[in-house]
């Protein structure tokens, strides 16, 4: 237990140390600013652009902003955000692989399957905290400008939104137990994103893929009721969970 705490600490310092985990949660809280922001700033910026968009031949009307413009740029800024956590968390096997240091933690008595433990939960509560820190944000400044009842579902989006990224966070501990290398993490749990995605072009199909999970706007506008989500919901969470059953007996036979 000793090994284990202590290793989880060494965890968290060298989030702190490496700058990884404040600029994580700033980037979070950037994007939770610019939302709201970017909505309550689209009248002005149209207005600026008026006179240009007039010799054109475009007329420019009053925009009437709400809080749902707000949320439709929340969820188009989510993907930006998740990319950005993968490429400044998708090291944190790899570059133990190179430094040789988690062979010290092991031969300290700390088991196999609690690395992965311990380094699946750090990843899943960075990204708990950043994300829900960015929705208390956006939330907050939508509250204090307009209304958040106009959007539908909106809890439920959020809530699959955050659990698609839980599901790329075991894609990551999966391909960093095949892999040796940052490029190869990246590379994999980019890949079967890419493919979900293309696949959940054919409308059949859609409705099982964790990328179905990333359509919040269909939930928050009323076109989607959140019944057509829990096909998609419990692929992703059996998904999951295989990733990451996985990730433990592959991590136990790799060479240190």
């Amino acid at each position: 237990m000793k090994a284990t705490v202590a290793f989880v600490k060494k965890e968290w310092l060298e989030q702190l140390r490496s700058g990884r985990l404040l600029i994580t949660l700033a980037l979070f809280v950037l994007l939770g600013i610019m939302n709201p922001a970017i909505a309550k700033l689209t009248p002005w910026l149209l207005e600026m652009m008026a006179d240009s968009l007039a010799q054109s031949g475009m007329t420019v009307t009053d925009v009437p902003v709400s809080a749902m413009d707000s949320w439709v740029q929340f969820f188009k800024n989510l993907p930006i955000g998740l990319i950005a956590f993968v490429l400044l968390q998708g090291a944190i096997f790899t570059k133990e692989y190179s430094s040789g240091t988690l062979v010290l933690s092991l031969t300290k008595g700390l088991e196999r399957f609690k690395v992965v433990v311990a380094k699946a939960g750090i990843l899943t509560a960075i990204w708990s905290f950043g994300y829900w820190l960015c929705f208390g944000i956006t939330y907050l400044y939508n509250s204090y400008f307009w209304d958040n009842q106009v959007a539908r579902n909106l809890i439920f989006s959020v809530v699959c939104w955050w659990l698609f990224g839980v599901f790329v966070i075991s894609l990551m501990i999966l391909f960093s137990t095949l892999t040796r290398s940052n490029t190869g993490v990246l590379i994999g749990t980019g890949a079967i994103v890419l493919i979900s995605y293309v696949v959940g072009l054919l409308p059949k199909v859609n409705e099982y893929l964790p990328t179905r999970l990333m359509d919040g706007h269909s939930l928050i506008y009323g076109v989607a009721e959140a019944k057509a989500y829990t096909a998609a919901i419990m692929i992703t969470v059996i998904a999951s969970l295989v990733c990451f059953a996985v990730s433990v007996p592959t991590f136990n036979r790799k060479q240190l």
